[in-house]
């Protein structure tokens, strides 16, 4: 069975990572969530797209969207969807974004699909299966040491206003790392240290359908998450550390110094 929800998983990404591919470097209509928290007309048309699909092939799982009017949680399976994962980015023809589809079932999130329009990267993961690039198997990094390694993380939407807005946690990265990238896209971050490109990553605000695939993909291709206080990961606490496994202790120290 999860063979096939992943499967239409993949389709929806696919399709709506079209319509996102297509509009792209396009005038767009941008509307203002927060201070500096946009939402396009592509976010929009995406997530409708998805939960179109979604429900006409599972119409008993809920859904919940980064641009739903209503989050839609039950104790039955779940689909956690960001149709746009890099919102700045895409509206500023940065070409950094992607479509993220998790499902959750039972309190776990059992697979995992994220879509890079623009360079075709199909990311999938299933729980006890492994994770892949365009069909071939991925791991993180054996990186051991801190000094040599290669991090990213991000700012929350309210950085102009609160205290906990991660600066002082990035310059001590930035002081005891290669270096530190803000790619803007939770998502392909967590990707990226799945496939080997990133030995870890952080961020202090982040919601579920930013986070949920591809922590997944980074637990099956090797590597280990947690709360960034080192406590076990939890999709809803909006905060997340990712590694490689082998920096883990190392980051939660420079996170608590």
């Amino acid at each position: 069975m999860i063979r096939h929800e992943i499967d239409i998983a993949v389709r929806a990404a696919r399709n709506a990572g079209q319509i996102l591919r297509e509009n792209f470097s396009q005038p767009h209509q941008v509307f203002y969530k927060g201070v500096i928290d946009i939402v396009t007309e592509a976010d929009r048309e995406s997530q409708r797209l998805i939960f179109e699909m979604l429900k006409h092939e599972f119409p008993d799982y809920d859904l919940l969207g980064e641009e739903s009017s209503k989050a839609i949680r039950s104790e039955g399976p779940i689909w956690i969807i960001d149709p746009l994962d890099g919102t700045t980015n895409y509206a500023r023809d940065y070409p950094l974004f992607a479509v993220s589809i998790a499902l959750e079932k039972n309190a776990e999130v059992v697979a995992g699909v994220v879509y890079n329009p623009l360079l075709d990267e199909l990311f999938v993961a299933e729980k006890g299966g492994g994770a892949t690039l365009n069909g071939e198997p991925i791991h993180v990094t054996q990186t051991q040491e801190l000094g040599k390694a290669l991090l990213a993380s991000g700012f929350p939407y309210d950085v102009w206003s609160n205290p906990a807005n991660n600066c002082e946690e990035w310059t001590r990265f930035i002081q005891r790392t290669m270096s530190v990238r803000c790619d803007g896209s939770a998502a392909l971050d967590l990707c990226h240290v799945a496939a080997g490109r990133l030995d870890g990553y952080w961020e202090l605000d982040v919601q579920a359908w930013d986070m949920a695939a591809g922590a997944l993909m980074v637990k099956e291709a090797g590597g280990k998450i947690s709360l960034t206080s080192g406590a076990p990961f939890n999709l809803y606490q909006r905060n997340i550390l990712a590694s490689n496994g082998h920096l883990h202790e190392a980051m939660l120290e420079v996170l608590h110094l």
